[in-house]
C-alpha cells in the first residue's frame, strides 16, 4: 500500500494542498484563494469558515486522481502564525471573522500597554516585543467589542486559537482542542520559558485561560480526521507548525548556527540558536524554533522590508530595468559599486534598526557614476541587509554562524549569492525546496509517525542546488560593509 503526506499549506492569501512521498518529495499542489476583507482603514479579517471548507476543498483536488482504497494517509498543517480566531465550542461558529496578523487594530491596547509600562515584563516572559502583529492583541479586542462574547469567555463557552488551532478543531470534530508551540509562541501569551500559557500575560489581556488549547511539540499527534467524510476511514494529523519556522524544518536547519533566509518582497530570515532560550537583539524577538523528538530550539527572527522590492521599485517606478532579471549583467559591467550605497528605506528601515522615520536615499555619487554602479549599489544594498541581520543574532546569541540555507526569487541571481556569501563569511545553500513550509510539516509528520528517528537521517533527504563559499577578500567586504554602515547612519542622524 502506498504511503502519503497531505500537507495544508494555510497561507494569509489562499491554501494550498500537497502531496507528499515519504521521501519529501511533492508530487502534486492544489491552491485554492480565500476572500480578504477590509472592513476599516488598517483592519484585515478572514472568513474562518472559508477557510476551512477551502482546506477540504484544496484536499478534495488533490486527491481526486488518488485510489483511495489502495493508499493510507497523515495529515500535517503549517499556517499563516499570528492570526487569531475565537469561536463557540458549543456551535462550532466562529463569534466573528478572525483578525489577520497584517491587522492594526490592536494598536491601541499595544500602545495602552507599553505607555504603563509592560513592555519588558511582556519581552522577558514571551520572547516578543508588544505589537498588534501578533495574536493576543486581537483576541481580546473580539472579546471587548463583540456583542456577548465577554460573557461567554468568561462562563468558559468560547474557544481562541491561531489557524492551525481552528483546522485541527474542526477537522476533528471538535474532540481536539491544541496548537503547537511554535504558533503558541508567537500568540504572546505563552511562557517561552516554561513553555506553558502564562497567567500573568493571559491577564493582562484579560483572556480566560479556559479559552486556550492545549500545547504540544510539533512533532505530535493532533487528533484523527476523515477529513469532513472526504476519506472512508479516518486518519491521524500529525506534526503541526507555524510557516515560518516551517521553512526553517523544510531548510533541515536543525543545528545551532544554521539560519534561514527567504528573499520575497522583503526578507524573512530566522536562526537556529539552540537549546537555551537567549533574549534577542534590540528589535529583533526570540520564538520557538521548533520541537521534535523531545527537544525544543528556539530562534531568533527579524524582517526586512525592501529586498525584491527594490529591485521591482527599480523596474516598475524609474524604469531603469525591464525586468528583476536585468540587474545581474548590468551589475556586472562594474568591478564593485565605484563607493555608491542604496538604502532602501521605503518603507523606514526593518531589521535590526526598526526606523520608520528616515527615507531611502542614495550616498556616494559622482559624475562617474553609472547606470551599472546604481544598480549595483540596490542590488548589494540586500546582501548588506541581511549582513546586518544576520551579525545581530549571532552575537546576541554567541553561536558561530554555520550556514544560510535560502529561498525565493532573488536567489536566482548568483551576483547577489555570492556577494551575501562574501558579507556573512559562511558558505550560502539553495535547496531544492519548491515548498519549504509545507515540507516542514512534513518533516515533524515523519517524525511523530517514527517514520524517521533522527534529524540526521531526515536531513540526508535534503537536496542541495547548488553552494556558494565565500572569496578571499575579506578585508574588501569590510570596507564595502563599513561604506553601508555610514550610509544607513548618516540617514538615521
Amino acid at each position: 500500500m502506498k504511503t502519503y503526506i497531505i500537507a495544508i499549506d494555510q497561507s494569509t492569501s489562499a491554501t494550498k494542498a500537497m502531496l507528499f512521498s515519504e521521501k519529501c518529495e511533492m508530487l502534486r499542489r492544489v491552491n485554492v484563494v480565500h476572500k480578504q476583507y477590509y472592513p476599516k482603514a488598517g483592519w484585515v479579517e478572514h472568513d474562518p469558515e472559508e477557510i476551512y471548507q477551502n482546506v477540504l476543498k484544496a484536499i478534495e483536488g488533490l486527491l481526486k486522481e488518488e485510489n483511495t482504497l489502495d493508499a493510507s494517509f497523515s495529515l500535517a498543517i503549517t499556517n499563516q502564525r499570528e492570526t487569531v480566531v475565537v469561536w463557540d465550542k458549543n456551535t462550532g461558529k466562529p463569534v466573528y471573522n478572525a483578525v489577520v496578523w497584517q491587522c492594526m487594530r490592536g494598536a491601541d491596547i499595544c500602545n495602552q500597554l507599553k505607555e504603563e509600562g509592560y513592555g519588558p515584563m511582556v519581552q522577558e516572559k514571551s520572547g516578543l516585543l508588544i505589537d498588534p502583529y501578533f495574536a493576543a492583541s486581537g483576541a481580546k479586542w473580539i472579546l471587548d467589542n463583540v456583542e456577548g462574547a465577554r460573557q461567554k469567555a468568561e462562563a468558559g463557552q468560547l474557544l481562541m486559537g491561531t489557524i492551525d488551532a481552528w483546522l485541527v478543531w474542526k477537522l476533528t470534530d471538535g474532540r481536539v482542542h491544541a496548537t503547537d508551540l511554535t504558533n503558541a509562541s508567537r500568540t504572546m501569551l505563552m511562557n517561552i520559558h516554561t513553555l506553558q500559557w502564562d497567567d500573568e500575560l493571559l491577564q493582562l489581556f484579560t483572556i480566560p485561560r479556559s479559552m486556550m488549547p492545549e500545547i504540544k511539540a510539533c512533532d505530535s499527534g493532533f487528533g484523527e480526521t476523515t477529513l469532513g467524510g472526504l476519506l472512508p476511514k479516518p486518519i491521524q494529523i500529525a506534526g503541526v507548525l507555524g510557516d515560518s519556522h516551517g521553512a526553517l524544518t523544510g531548510q533541515m536547519c536543525f543545528e545551532e548556527g544554521l539560519g534561514k533566509a527567504t528573499y520575497g518582497t522583503g526578507s524573512s530570515v530566522m536562526v537556529n540558536i539552540g537549546e537555551q532560550f537567549a533574549a534577542a537583539p534590540d528589535g529583533l524577538v526570540t520564538s520557538i524554533g521548533f520541537a521534535a523528538l523531545g527537544k525544543t530550539f528556539y530562534a531568533f527572527e527579524g524582517n526586512i522590508h525592501s529586498t525584491g522590492a527594490t529591485l521591482k521599485w527599480l523596474e516598475q517606478q524609474l524604469k531603469m530595468i525591464g525586468s528583476p532579471n536585468e540587474v545581474e549583467a548590468e551589475a556586472n559591467k562594474v568591478a564593485d559599486n565605484g563607493g555608491v550605497y542604496f538604502v532602501p528605506a521605503f518603507a523606514g528601515l526593518g531589521a535590526p534598526w526598526w526606523n520608520d522615520k528616515v527615507k531611502a536615499a542614495v550616498f556616494g555619487m559622482t559624475l562617474g557614476t553609472t547606470r551599472s554602479h546604481f544598480l549595483r549599489a540596490a542590488l548589494e544594498s540586500i546582501a548588506y541587509q541581511v549582513n546586518d541581520l544576520v551579525k545581530a543574532m549571532t552575537r546576541k546569541a554567541g553561536i558561530a554562524l554555520k550556514e544560510i540555507r535560502v529561498d525565493g526569487g532573488p536567489t536566482k541571481n548568483k551576483t547577489l549569492m555570492q556577494f551575501q556569501a562574501d558579507c556573512l563569511r559562511v558558505p550560502i545553500n539553495c535547496s531544492d525546496v519548491e515548498e519549504a513550509s509545507a515540507l516542514g510539516a512534513v518533516v515533524m509528520n515523519l517524525l511523530s509517525r517514527g517514520t524517521y528517528r533522527s534529524f540526521d537521517e531526515i536531513a540526508a533527504l535534503r537536496k542541495s542546488r547548488w553552494t556558494i563559499h565565500p572569496q578571499d577578500n575579506e578585508a574588501e567586504i569590510e570596507r564595502f560593509v563599513a561604506g553601508w554602515q555610514d550610509a544607513v547612519h548618516q540617514l538615521m542622524k
